[in-house]
């Protein structure tokens, strides 16, 4: 086991952003990733379970809410693995963010904006670099511009960020640079030149959490290790059988229809070995693809 705890479980990121004392953390890395856009002096986190706002309503659960000192809304999610409608479902989180600012009786639709933090630990195919900002912008224009700005976007593809310590240049590229090699660093770089690192180190030693935190953090650990580890080995045998079934299904109907099949039952051998392996069930479905009757019928 590393010195540092792993960002990528869920204790961990919740150690190093989404507890009070560490809360200097967070803001300095959201001033950070903002690069001046933005100037936040405080955020209070807010519950991160939000009620349904009517009868059929899913309710939602965010990894982190919190709410800056000008009542704006900041969501940041942290993602091990790819989901079918990722971007659809980081717009439907920042517009449940933006409705649950409705208040009854007479109201002129100036709400507070609303930023969606993503980090990935994947990549998805419509996004080509490491980061990507999004925004509802104008189309009538040969330059894009900004029609709003109360709807915003970070998405954040860890895999594609390949900068060496050396390389990094400014406190941005070292916040993703540590949080990317945490659980393989022997020490926090950069503790001299910026204070706010060598809190970093402090919150982020496992020496340090309290014995509750320990406790939890280590099942989160084996969890994390076990889903990555099982996910990846269905992967290694699905494809092999799944490319298999698609060649023969190929022969007779068609290459493209038989390689889809392939892919279907990757996705099934998949889900079932995470559903013996005790991974909640939405879990299993937002990183398959599958839905829940499909699941349970395995």
């Amino acid at each position: 086991m590393g010195k540092y705890v792993n960002p990528f479980t869920d204790t961990g990121f919740k150690i190093l952003f989404g507890q009070e004392p560490s809360k200097p953390l967070l803001i300095d890395f959201l001033n950070n990733l903002l690069d001046g856009k933005e100037k936040i002096t405080d955020v209070t986190f807010l519950d991160k379970e939000k009620p349904r706002l009517y009868k059929k309503d899913r309710g939602l659960i965010y990894d982190i809410l919190c709410e800056t000192a000008n009542n704006e809304k900041i969501i940041v999610e942290m993602q091990n693995k790819p989901q079918k409608y990722f971007i659809a479902r980081s717009i439907f989180y920042t517009s449940q963010a933006i409705a649950r600012q409705g208040v009854k009786g007479d109201w002129d639709f100036n709400f507070k904006a609303v930023y969606f933090v993503a980090f990935m630990n994947f990549q998805l195919d419509e996004l080509q670099e490491f980061r990507t900002d999004a925004h509802l912008c104008k189309t009538t224009t040969k330059k894009r511009e900004v029609l709003s700005d109360k709807l915003n976007f970070i998405y954040l593809q860890l895999p594609l960020f390949t900068k060496t310590e050396d390389e990094c240049e400014t406190n941005f590229d070292r916040w993703i640079f540590i949080f990317k090699n945490m659980e393989t660093l022997n020490y926090i770089p950069w503790t001299a030149k910026n204070s706010i690192f060598a809190q970093l180190g402090k919150f982020a030693q496992i020496a340090n959490l309290s014995e509750g935190q320990r406790r939890k953090y280590d099942k989160d650990l084996k969890i994390y290790r076990d889903s990555i580890n099982i996910m990846e080995y269905a992967k290694e045998r699905s494809h092999e059988e799944g490319w298999k079934e698609g060649r023969e299904e190929g022969e007779k109907i068609g290459i493209e229809k038989g390689i889809a099949e392939g892919k279907k039952q990757q996705a099934i051998e998949i889900a079932r070995n995470l559903k013996k392996a005790g991974i909640d069930i939405n879990i299993i479905a937002e990183n398959t693809g599958l839905t829940i009757d499909e699941i349970n019928a395995l």
